[in-house]
């Protein structure tokens, strides 16, 4: 009831916003699909925090692997490392996960309207695209929406190409493999969500390719720029020391004088 309680007003909000969208000749399909582009133009500011984080963790990422390297037998002590070198370096690993967290709600509100809009189908028409009969219905409901869950795989993997730079090889092989598992969950939603989703996602393709064109990438902190505290320092080869040349011998003195040649003189 609680959580009820906190989604009625959001579920409400949406139902109006669909409802002006609708007034202005939108289907209630492409009235989902206007949303989700409006809902993304409100995120822009924390999408772009979100890939200067990426980008600068990528850049990062070799001190990050040494300071993993160092305390990789004391969890506690790495996790307070990695704390420290992220406020060093102005680094919010959190931001990566804003713009989805932001959606949440949206998600969870649309659920219930489309939910709403099965029980008590609004005046209007709910078909898209002349191939989805119904928007309110299941996904599995009629042949068009495995055509969507392919669609939403398709550019969940793209999505997932572009924003997911700075993981590691073993979450971004779990980042691909998460569509396929959530195929099974998204078949028992209405077709106007995975709609919402796949417009998210084709919406995140899109901004992944203008980003990478616009915002240069950070570079690599110098190495004569100042480390962090917790970087150990590279082993400097101590200098060869100095060889002293060895002196020349002296010549042997001998115990007989030395003879004088004297020259002949010339006859006459």
């Amino acid at each position: 009831m609680i959580v009820y309680s906190i989604l009625t007003p959001l579920e409400h909000l949406l139902r109006h916003i669909l409802n002006g969208l609708h007034s202005f000749g939108f289907t209630w399909a492409w009235s989902i699909c206007v949303l989700t582009i409006l809902v993304r133009m409100l995120l822009v500011p924390l999408t772009v925090k979100q890939i200067h984080s990426m980008q600068s963790m990528q850049a990062h990422a070799p001190q990050m692997k040494e300071i993993q390297r160092k305390y990789k037998g004391d969890r506690q002590k790495l996790n307070e490392e990695l704390m420290k070198f992220y406020k060093e370096n102005n680094i919010n690993p959190a931001s990566s996960c804003l713009p989805l967290l932001a959606q949440f709600p949206i998600f969870i509100g649309l659920y219930y309207t489309l939910r709403e809009f099965s029980r008590n189908p609004p005046p209007g028409d709910l078909s898209w695209l002349h191939f989805v009969p119904s928007i309110a219905d299941h996904v599995t409901t009629h042949w068009s929406g495995y055509i969507l869950l392919a669609v939403y795989v398709a550019s969940q993997l793209a999505s997932t190409y572009f924003m997911s730079g700075s993981m590691q090889q073993s979450q971004r092989v779990l980042m691909y493999i998460l569509p396929f598992a959530f195929i099974f969950v998204i078949a028992r939603f209405p077709t106007g969500l995975v709609l919402y989703w796949m417009t998210t996602n084709l919406w995140t393709v899109g901004q992944g390719l203008i980003t990478r064109r616009l915002i240069p990438k950070v570079a690599p902190p110098a190495s004569e720029q100042k480390r962090s505290s917790r970087t150990p320092p590279k082993e400097v080869a101590a200098p060869a020391p100095a060889v002293a040349p060895e002196p020349e011998p002296e010549p042997k003195a001998s115990g007989q004088p030395r003879r004088v040649k004297r020259k002949k003189k010339a006859r006459r």
